[in-house]
């Protein structure tokens, strides 16, 4: 077969080689092209014996037979590549899938993207609750690479437009420019700016276009090279110069500046991709990954101006107690913990409070969270309250971490790892650990299933390869294992970024950053 498929693609392109004279005294010369299963093809691939190509008599396809345009389909899929997103593997970044919890930037998870040519790597936070991937670049002012606790042990780089052969700044007539009234001209260079409301964290600079070096997940591991629109992150603040996302922030949202987005509307996956957490603190990130047949879903309540992984809770069970709610919450990986609004979030933490058996602490200014509660040393973890939402649909989401457990210098304490909320109802990470969660844009739902991150299960993905990346001791854990149910089968902000940037995404993706900080001065 490689010696046909040689054979068809040169008689494919050129058949009879000739030349003619133009009026101009040049010469054009003219390629006579013949479709693979021609008559010419076949009459050569007969007199090769079949040795150029499948013998006549069992192989050739009949013109209009199943057969025939199979073969066909078969041949696109060998010359289109990754161009067929329903049918190909999902897609991963260059040195893996995997995916580390990082206790010391937040507890968010991280993973090594390359970007340019010479491939340059960065360590980006994932985050489902923005839609910009932005990297520090040409720094006015960004989080220092030397001499922070996190520098030393993780490798930290700055992007430079000029050392990259397949850079390209984008100009402000790009359909992805939305601040175009900040241009001097059309061709002049785009700006983007993205505020959080939270801790006053920004960043801003240009929107530049490049390489970013995926692999697939087959088995294979075959490169892929997909141009990505980022942001040049020229001016960093807030929590972005200490202890959030300090080599880069990665949007995973719906809007089309997202890479998933671009991978899916360039035809390199299927318009989904899933995020793995595990109970270890190491996931894994799949683009393409549409999950699986058994998996529990809801369906996106979906805002067509602004598009968001949010979804509708109509119960909450904590323990022995059902909770009638109704609201509607984001998605956010970019948000470690909870955060919930009255009367919400009042009705779900006295009912663990009721059925928790250990002492309640006394409110500490230095913690985010209310109910915490002194661990005896001979805590059993099932003596927690079990939690779990019902969604929209009336799939059962159990919740295998609500807890956060915080070691101080003589005793273990732990918290419900859920904050109140002014605003906003936002599940966070720590809800999402120990489920695949499958972000299906193309039917609009989430997906997710209990599962070991190691596994690959559904899919033909290769195992986790891991990163150059070391992980400090965590200071806090969350405890699993205990009993679940059984499962089931905007304000607008002046100063946004280059797509529409609602003031919700400031707290999505950064509101617990500056409670870890503290939360760790604690310890």
């Amino acid at each position: 077969m490689p010696c046909f498929y040689k054979f068809v693609l040169l008689v494919f392109l050129i058949s009879l080689w000739g030349s003619h004279s133009s009026g101009n005294g040049g010469h054009i010369f003219s390629f006579k092209m013949h479709h693979r299963f021609s008559d010419p093809v076949r009459k050569w691939s007969e007199a090769s014996g079949g040795k150029l190509a499948p013998a006549a008599s069992d192989s050739w396809p009949e013109k209009g037979t199943v057969e025939y345009y199979a073969e066909l389909a078969d041949r696109d899929r060998l010359l289109r590549g990754r161009k067929l997103s329903e049918l190909d593997a999902p897609l991963a970044f260059s040195d893996g899938n995997s995916t580390v919890r990082i206790s010391s930037l937040g507890f968010l998870h991280y993973t090594t993207v390359q970007l340019g040519t010479p491939g340059v790597k960065f360590m980006v936070a994932l985050d489902t609750g923005s839609d910009l991937f932005w990297v520090p670049c040409d720094c006015n002012r960004c989080a220092p690479t030397e001499g922070t606790v996190y520098a030393s042990d993780f490798e930290l780089n700055i992007y430079n437009p000029k050392g990259s052969s397949t850079s390209k700044k984008v100009t402000c007539n790009n359909s992805l420019c939305a601040h175009r009234n900040r241009c001097l001209g059309m061709s002049s260079n785009c700006p983007y700016m993205v505020s959080y409301v939270s801790a006053e964290t920004s960043t801003s600079g240009i929107l530049v276009e490049d390489v970013l070096h995926l692999t697939t997940e087959d088995g294979h591991e075959e490169s892929v090279e997909a141009y990505i629109t980022f942001g040049c992150g020229q001016v960093q603040s807030g929590s972005f110069l200490d202890v959030a996302a300090p080599n880069g922030l990665f949007g995973l949202g719906m809007e089309k500046i997202s890479v998933p987005s671009v991978l899916s509307s360039e035809g390199f996956t299927a318009d989904s991709f899933s995020m793995c957490f595990g109970n270890d603190g190491i996931g894994r990130i799949s683009f393409g990954d549409k999950g699986s047949p058994d998996q529990e879903e809801t369906t996106f309540n979906l805002n067509p101006s602004h598009p968001t992984y949010n979804i509708t809770v109509t119960q909450i069970r904590v323990g022995t107690t059902l909770i009638d709610v109704d609201f509607t919450a984001l998605f956010d990986s970019g948000t470690s913990f909870t955060y919930l609004v009255e009367p919400t979030y009042t009705r779900l933490a006295e009912g663990f409070h009721s059925q928790t058996q250990d002492g309640r602490r006394a409110p500490d200014s230095r913690i985010p969270f209310e109910y915490c509660y002194d661990m005896s040393p001979n805590e059993n973890a099932s003596l927690i309250p079990s939690v779990s939402l019902t969604m929209k649909g009336g799939s059962q989401f159990a919740v295998y971490d609500p807890i956060i457990v915080i070691s101080t210098q003589n005793e273990l304490v732990y918290c419900l790892a859920i904050v109140k909320s002014r605003e906003l109802n936002i599940i966070g990470q720590n809800l999402m650990t120990g489920y695949r969660v499958v972000f299906d844009r193309e039917k609009l739902s989430l997906g997710w299933k209990k599962f070991d991150c190691y596994d690959i299960e559904d899919h033909n993905t290769s195992p986790i390869k891991p990163h150059s990346i070391t992980v400090s001791p965590a200071v806090a854990a969350g405890l699993g294992n205990y009993s679940t149910p059984k499962s089931t089968k905007e304000t607008p902000n002046s100063s946004q970024s280059s797509v529409a940037w609602p003031s919700f995404y400031s707290h999505t993706s950064l509101t617990c950053f500056r409670f870890l900080v503290i939360l760790l001065l604690f310890l």
